[in-house]
Formats: structure tokens, C-alpha cells, sequence
């Protein structure tokens, strides 16, 4: 009697992949590197999008969906992504930042200060030039913060590829940068893009925060309790005039980042697990498709040299980021008691200051604020934050291979005098990125 052959399953498609497999797609898209390439594949094709099919492109993305009531929601799809998608972004960044304050960098004090001070001149400086530049005849003030932020995952992405013998305290000290980075840049919107508050909308969502601190802290467990929660806070905050992303910081600043005992992950370290894919995978990548699709004609490109408010971005974002961060460091560790980490040398610091010139997503934000009323404005800006961001990525790139050359023949030459010592092989890269 013979049997017929067991048919194979046919597969579905973007049918839900096994366990083993999105496990390891979520893993990938938690290292730095992969989002950073994802984040520059999203903006290659908007750039490409934009150009060959500018209609397509802006049809796309002013297609509006959502309720009109009773918190207007009716948004496009590019305010979708920067509104809605972008918080998630700020969320984890929020985690990040908190971490940093209870059990990181940010903790101690002296270890913080170079950092901390590295951040803040590495905001201030880009935003005087940017003034300095634009204060002029047809000059545009409202942009002096689009070059004052760092693009954490762009630039970890770039370290993480270029860096692979780099000490790993270098790291270290470019996240506990961006972080700060990020903090600021918070306040900034918050506090200077923000239109047409409403008091009733921003109490409501208040009470929405104290409670969500409150069932947080009292270890109240449930996904179903606190994503409508957060949905909630997102869209009153939206709806009372200030940037939806301070509600996403604002969460991530009350999660708890330390274990309780009997825990095995504290909650924040293990949200921020589940949330990183999503926001590094697809969150950034959308909102880079729908920010980044500006004019890269000749004419362009040459608006962005010749013209005050495009040109103060690429400066704030190449020369203001480069020696206001490698400026602050500087003069605190001379004035101040605080000490540079004696593994690092201060032609990492300057490598590490160019590569904190990539402005890309929090700038892009930015632009969109600072000229809303004005599209050929905000195009021009963004297409400046696009070609500063290049520059810094492409001169630190450089910089830093420098750098891991040399830290690589080092490390080749103690594992050759460990050799010969020990008569053994001794693994390399011990202590690097």
C-alpha cells in the first residue's frame, strides 16, 4: 500500500514568523548598528521618493486619517509619524535617560560632569552661530535649535562600525551625551514649540501621569492597564498644545530602573527590551521616510550654502557641535576637578565631537517645528540637517577608523608580548567597543 508524501505547510505572507526567528530579528534590531542602517535606507528612499515622484511622495504624506473628534486626531500620516510614532523613540530615550540618573553615568556627579558639560556647551554653541548667522538681513531666527541636537542612533551606529577596538569607556561617554542631548532637546521643544496650550487638555493629562506613576509604583502589572493609559496621556497632550513626544519622556522617566528583590529585569530595563525593535525597526524609519524626502536639486543644494537659515544649520551642526562639545569637555576637565577617563585620549574626544554633529531625527523634528508656517523654509532646513549630518558622519568616520587603527595595533602588540610570555593565545579586543 503505498502512502503519499505528507504535503509541506504552505507559508503565509507576513504571516507571524516562528519564535526563533523574531527573537533574532528583535535582537538585531536592538544593536545600534542595525538601526542606524535602517534609519539610512528609510532616508535614501525618501530622498529617491521625494524626487523622482514628488507627487506621489507628498500625496502620501498628507493623506489624513484618524477621529476628528473629540481630540482632533485627524492628522496626516507624516504628523502620524512624528506625533505618534516619534514617541515611542522618545519613550525609550526617556528609559535611557533615567537609567543614566539612577544607576549610570549620571549618578555620580564627577563621573557626569564631562559629559553633562560636553552636552550643554555642545547645544549652546551650534544655537549662537545659528543666531549669529541668521541675525542679519534675511536671516530667520526661529531655527537656532535645529543643529543643537545628536542623533543617538545614527551615531552609536557609525561607532559601532568603525569602532571596533575603540576603548569601550568612549562609548560610554557618547551615550551618556546624547542622553543629555536628548534632555535638552525635550525642554526645548517643550518649552519653545509648543502652540496654543490649553490648560484643561494638559491637567487632564497630568492626572493621566500621576496616575500611571502611581499604579507603576504600586507594582501593578498588566499591558491592557497601561498602554490605553498611555495612549490616553499621548493624546491629550497632543491635543493641549504641547509636542506629543514630551508625554513618551515623561513615561519613560517614571518607569523603575532598579530590581526589586526576587525580579530578574527591573521594569524599565525590560520594557525598553520589548519597545527597541519597534522603535528602531519601524518608529524612526517611518518618521526619517516621511522628514527626510526634500529637494536635492543642484538650485537646492546650493540654497543650502548661500542662505542664512540652511547655512546656520550646517555650521551649528559641523562646527558648533565639533568644538562646543570638545570645548566643554576641555575646559571643565582644566578648570574644573573633573579628569578625562585615562583610557581615552583627547583625539577620541574630538573624533567623538564631529560624529556628535549628526543631527539627523530630533533635528529633523526641529525644522518642522521651527518653520511649520513656512514649507520651502522647513525644506531648505532639513535638506541643510541632512547635508550637515553627512559631513559630521563622513569626517568622523574617518576620524575614528584613525583611531581604531591605532588602538588595534596596540592591542595586536600586548597580544603578541602575552604570547610569548604565556606561550598561549590571549584573546584581542578585551575592553572595546
Amino acid at each position: 500500500m503505498s502512502s503519499e508524501p505528507t504535503p509541506t505547510p504552505r507559508r503565509q505572507f507576513l504571516a507571524r514568523l516562528p519564535l526563533p526567528e523574531r527573537a533574532f530579528i528583535a535582537d538585531a534590531l536592538r544593536a545600534e548598528t542595525v538601526g542606524g542602517i535602517l534609519l539610512l535606507v528609510a532616508a535614501v528612499v525618501a530622498l529617491v521618493w521625494a524626487n523622482a515622484w514628488p507627487g506621489s511622495y507628498e500625496s502620501v504624506s498628507n493623506y489624513t486619517i484618524g477621529p476628528s473628534t473629540p481630540l482632533h486626531l485627524n492628522l496626516t500620516l507624516a504628523d502620524w509619524a512624528k506625533d505618534g510614532l516619534l514617541t515611542v523613540f522618545f519613550f525609550v530615550a526617556g528609559i535611557e535617560l533615567k537609567r543614566e540618573l539612577v544607576v549610570g553615568e549620571l549618578r555620580d556627579p564627577r563621573a557626569a560632569l564631562l559629559p553633562v558639560a560636553a552636552a550643554v556647551c555642545g547645544v549652546a554653541l551650534p544655537a549662537v552661530i545659528d543666531v549669529l548667522i541668521n541675525s542679519g538681513p534675511g536671516g530667520h531666527l526661529g531655527g537656532w535649535a535645529i543643529p543643537t541636537a545628536t542623533d543617538i542612533a545614527f551615531a552609536l551606529g557609525v561607532l559601532a562600525v568603525v569602532g571596533s577596538h575603540l576603548p569601550s569607556p568612549l562609548r560610554a561617554f557618547l551615550l551618556t551625551l546624547a542622553v543629555v542631548d536628548d534632555l535638552i532637546a525635550i525642554l526645548i521643544i517643550a518649552i519653545f514649540y509648543s502652540h496654543g496650550v490649553k490648560p484643561w487638555a494638559l491637567g487632564l493629562a497630568l492626572l493621566g501621569l500621576i496616575l500611571f506613576y502611581v499604579l507603576h509604583r504600586a507594582r501593578v502589572h498588566g499591558w491592557y492597564l497601561y498602554v490605553p493609559l498611555a495612549v490616553l496621556i499621548w493624546a491629550l497632550m497632543h491635543e493641549g498644545g504641547v509636542h506629543a513626544t514630551v508625554a513618551g519622556v515623561a513615561m519613560g522617566l517614571m518607569l523603575r530602573v532598579t530590581k526589586d528583590p526576587g525580579e530578574e529585569h527591573a521594569p524599565g530595563e525590560h520594557i525598553e527590551h520589548l519597545v527597541r525593535p519597534f522603535s528602531a525597526g519601524f518608529c524612526v524609519p517611518v518618521f526619517a521616510l516621511f522628514a527626510a524626502g526634500v529637494s536635492i536639486s543642484p538650485h537646492a543644494l546650493g540654497q543650502v550654502f548661500t542662505e542664512a537659515a540652511p547655512l546656520g544649520v550646517v555650521l551649528g551642526l559641523v562646527v558648533g557641535k565639533t568644538f562646543g562639545v570638545f570645548g566643554g569637555t576641555w575646559l571643565t576637565a582644566r578648570f574644573t576637578r573633573a579628569e578625562l577617563n585615562p583610557e581615552l585620549a583627547w583625539a577620541d574626544l574630538f573624533s567623538i565631537s564631529v560624529l556628535s554633529g549628526i543631527g539627523f531625527t530630533v533635528s529633523l523634528l526641529i525644522a518642522e517645528l521651527a518653520f511649520s508656517g513656512n514649507p520651502e523654509l522647513t525644506e531648505r532646513a532639513k535638506a541643510a540637517v541632512l547635508v550637515g549630518s553627512v559631513i559630521c558622519a563622513v569626517a568622523a568616520s574617518v576620524l575614528l577608523r584613525m583611531r581604531n587603527r591605532k588602538y588595534q595595533r596596540l592591542c595586536d602588540e600586548e597580544d603578541s608580548e602575552d604570547g610569548i610570555v604565556s606561550g598561549g593565545d590571549v584573546p584581542s579586543g578585551s575592553g572595546m567597543i
